[in-house]
């Protein structure tokens, strides 16, 4: 897509921030319902911020929380934090208390900013905190007057919580360098002057650990609204001329459905296939009726850039693969034994490049067991590789289940069922069973609830594209997927149902 527009060269978030306010001025950073900032706003306000945060006693190195919704506020705290070399972090505003008292306690900040009307836990006692209500106030100050803080590139600047396997938060941090390599990485996603519609919250990886790409490439957020609607969508890509969206191929589905949509979507370039695979049909369709190409990204907390696919890819190549690695990251599939394997032969994913995370907060040993002495990243992913060098993932290394001696990988299963026309969603846990070793057991959001798939259905849609032992033993129809507080599938919880 060619260069960023952002000249200079800028070693810190800070000084990306400064630099962008400067070159691109009065341009929209970003839209938040009727509200709206440049970068030149953006960046007075994030001054003003710093300098309250400052007279609070926050230092290069101290920890500052955000329990705030994604907005323009969330995006200024974040902006002043890095300014005075401190480091962000942002809680989920649907953790509950357990959550929330593990994410602080680890964390241990120095200051958490909280909106106190968003119905978020309180924080624990002895923990500093400063009311969303005061920063409009503070953004107003004027800058300080002293010496700017010595911030080094290799200093942290974000900590991002992930419950991985354990269930329990960890927090991958990255450093300034870290930030400005996953601008290199964007590739197809990031062009000059990008209006982007952000889906995700703003505490996960998809915003906080990509906001150099934002200042790099002069990109305005258009933060989408909560609750999802297929209509208010189809307004926004419309009035605000979005050029990249995302959403998960159910939500792409229902935007087909809008009236007078066809032909409107000039401006929006890329869209991306989230969380779920695409079906082909449905990446043709979107390309037939809104003249979008939908692309595929895999990437995770701990390594925010890794594969992704190309508009000029096949649908099939859309619909079961995650693509080629991103620039700047490797990627490769090894044995037990940390080997690699051949082209074709499933085993671990790990991924290699500085967009990788520098370690898990306070806890290194958790730490070692991600990061080999190489440098590599030890995903819990499943794959392979294709002889073209895309990647295949199957699953994680604790879903796959044995059915009578052979190896089951329930992502594999779910992509083929989330083709079936009749299956909005779906998620498979292997549960203990006699004589045959253990089972799978599929749960499906019906794409229609009055008319949901039999089991017969979906185990012949299943033997027709893999073996017969891969298709699930049981099925059952449920109105949604249950999710943990990091927006995950909640495994744990398909388990305990399926025993019960």
């Amino acid at each position: 897509m060619g260069r960023p527009p952002l000249v200079g060269d800028p070693a810190t978030l800070g000084e990306a921030l400064r630099a962008a306010a400067e070159q691109f001025g009065e341009r929209e950073a970003y839209v938040d319902g009727g509200q709206r900032i440049s970068f030149a706003g953006w960046a007075a306000a994030a001054g003003g911020l710093a300098t309250e945060l400052a007279d609070r006693g926050i230092r290069r190195g101290d920890v500052v929380a955000l329990m705030l919704p994604s907005s323009i506020d969330y995006a200024v705290c974040y902006a002043a934090i890095a300014q005075l070399g401190a480091v962000t972090t942002g809680l989920n505003t649907r953790l509950g208390v357990r959550e929330v008292t593990a994410v602080l306690g680890t964390a241990a900040p120095a200051l958490v900013i909280r909106d106190a009307e968003a119905g978020l836990p309180e924080v624990p006692a002895g923990i500093p905190v400063m009311a969303r209500s005061e920063l409009a106030a503070a953004c107003l100050r004027p800058p300080g007057a002293g010496p700017a803080p010595d911030v080094d590139p290799a200093d942290p600047v974000v900590i991002i919580w992930t419950s991985g396997t354990t269930g329990v938060p960890k927090g991958a941090w990255f450093d300034h360098r870290n930030l400005a390599a996953a601008a290199r990485s964007a590739g197809v996603m990031s062009a000059p002057f990008d209006r982007r519609l952000v889906a995700t919250p703003f505490a996960h990886a998809g915003y906080m650990a990509k906001l150099w790409d934002q200042l790099a490439w002069g990109i305005t957020m258009v933060v989408g609204a909560v609750p999802w609607s297929a209509a208010e969508m189809a307004r926004v890509l419309v009035d605000e001329r979005i050029t990249v969206a995302g959403g998960v191929p159910t939500q792409w589905s229902k935007l087909l459905e809008q009236p007078h949509l066809a032909g409107r979507l000039e401006h929006l370039r890329v869209g991306i296939a989230a969380t779920a695979p695409a079906a082909p049909e449905l990446v043709e369709r979107v390309a037939e009726l809104l003249g979008v190409p939908l692309v595929v990204r895999y990437a995770m907390t701990e390594s925010p850039s890794i594969c992704g696919t190309e508009p000029t890819d096949p649908p099939e190549v859309q619909a079961r693969t995650v693509g080629r690695p991103q620039a700047g990251v490797a990627v490769r599939v090894v044995d037990e034994d940390g080997e690699p394997v051949a082209p074709g032969t499933v085993g671990r994913v790990q991924v290699h490049g500085d967009c990788v995370m520098r370690g898990y907060w306070r806890a290194p040993e958790l730490t070692a067991q991600a990061l080999g002495d190489d440098g590599w990243l030890r995903s819990g992913d499943l794959g392979r590789l294709t002889d073209e060098g895309n990647l295949v993932l199957v699953g994680r290394s604790g879903d796959m289940y044995i059915r009578g001696g052979y190896n089951v990988y329930p992502l594999e299963v779910e992509n083929v069922l989330a083709d079936h026309p009749a299956v909005a969603r779906v998620a498979i846990v292997g549960v203990p069973a006699p004589v045959i070793g253990e089972i799978g057991v599929a749960f499906v959001v019906p794409a229609d609830p009055a008319a949901p798939p039999t089991r017969e259905e979906l185990r012949a849609w299943v033997r027709d594209h893999l073996a017969d032992y891969k298709a699930p033993d049981r099925v059952e129809t449920v109105p949604d997927l249950p999710l943990t507080a990091m927006q995950k599938i909640d495994k744990s919880a398909l388990r305990e149902q399926a025993l019960g």
